[in-house]
Formats: structure tokens, sequence, C-alpha cells
């Protein structure tokens, strides 16, 4: 049998646009979107509804995990592409999005560009080292999972009326090099989103946010 017998034998993947249609990815997709608003309104400086968007893709990562694990019929490599739009999507909405705030609300002065690059670069590095690893002892992240710098900095953004915007451009500058450093650090937190509790607080402060951001649009 010559190799183009062999290589016709062999099964064919399926098409990129057929993955599309896998439920987790369409979550997945959803929370792309919230970030993309996110950003949108971070350049803009409308950065109560850049919150809602920012806390909106963490509802929706979390969303598509708890969906990929209660479907039937996934095969690997469905759940496989699913893991690397997952990662691909955190870059953006955990990695991407924090930094780009923090340049923004400094009005992107050159001296908010050194924490904006550490805050992307332990990001990344966070999300590699989880995809080389993965999770320690199959139940605890190694270094704070950057879903959390959003949630982090949503509700320090609560406060932001509280001081002047020289003030609390120091504030979110302090808080993204901190949370950098958690990314990147020894410590060991477990995945918050397999118990169900922990998905009924993130719903609430979900839609807590949502509503607090939203009245202060109106």
């Amino acid at each position: 049998m010559n190799n183009e017998n062999i290589g016709t034998q062999k099964k064919q993947p399926k098409s990129i646009i057929s993955y599309l249609w896998d439920l987790p990815n369409i979550i997945s997709l959803a929370g792309l979107c919230c970030t993309l608003l996110a950003i949108y309104f971070i350049i803009l400086g409308v950065y109560s509804a850049a919150m809602i968007g920012m806390i909106w893709a963490v509802a929706f990562d979390w969303a598509d995990g708890l969906v990929a694990r209660r479907m039937k019929g996934r095969t690997g490599s469905d759940q496989m592409f699913g893991g690397h739009l997952d990662v691909l999507i955190d870059i953006v909405s955990y990695g991407v999005t924090p930094a780009l705030l923090l340049l923004s609300y400094g009005n992107f002065e050159p001296a908010f560009l050194p924490g904006a690059f550490l805050m992307l670069t332990a990001g990344v590095m966070r999300l590699s080292y989880f995809s080389t690893f993965g999770l320690a002892d199959g139940a605890y992240y190694t270094g704070l999972a950057i879903d959390n710098n959003n949630i982090a900095l949503v509700f320090i953004f609560l406060f932001e009326g509280l001081f002047g915007a020289g003030v609390f451009s120091v504030i979110l500058y302090a808080s993204g090099l901190g949370l950098a450093a958690l990314n990147v650090s020894k410590i060991k937190t477990p995945k918050l989103s397999e118990k169900p509790i922990n998905v009924v607080l993130l719903a609430s402060f979900t839609l807590l946010m949502t509503a607090i951001y939203g009245w202060r649009l109106l």
C-alpha cells in the first residue's frame, strides 16, 4: 500500500468552523465578546462599562468549564480544541485587558508602560506554566489564577470616586503589580470553579457589580 492510500485512510480533522457549534466554545466566545467590549470602553475611558465587560468575561469563563465537564460525547479533539481556545482567550481577557486598563487610566503616559508590561508578562507566564504542568496534585493552581485579576480590579474600581485620578492611578498601578507578583508566585490556590458555592458567589458578585456599575452609567 503506497503512502497516498495510507494518507487517505487517516481520519481527517474537522473543519475549523465546526468547532463553533460546540456549546462550551460558544460560551467561551461570548466571554471574548465581553472582553472586546471591555477593551472598547477602556479605550473610550468609560470605565464603569468596562468593569461590566470584565466581570462578565469571568462569568462566561467559569461557565464554559462547567458546561464542558457535564457534556457527554465530546471527543478528545473537542476537549483539546476547547482547552487551547480557553487559554488564548484568557490571555486577552486577563492579560491584555488589565494591562490596557492601567495604561488608559494613566492617560497612556510612558511611566505606566513598565507596569502594564509586567502585568502582561506575569499573565502569559502564568498561563504557559499551567499549560505545561497543569494543576498541582490535580486540585491546586500554582500561583494566583489570572481570572482573579479581573475580579480584584473590578472590586478595586468601586472605590475610584473616593480618590483623585492621580492617587487612584497609583493605587491601580500598585494593585496591578501586586496581582502580577501573585500570578507568578509559588502559592497554591484551589480551583474555585469546581465548587457550586463558589459558582453561586461569582454569579451573585457579577450581578451585583453589573447593577452598581450600570447605575453609575445612568
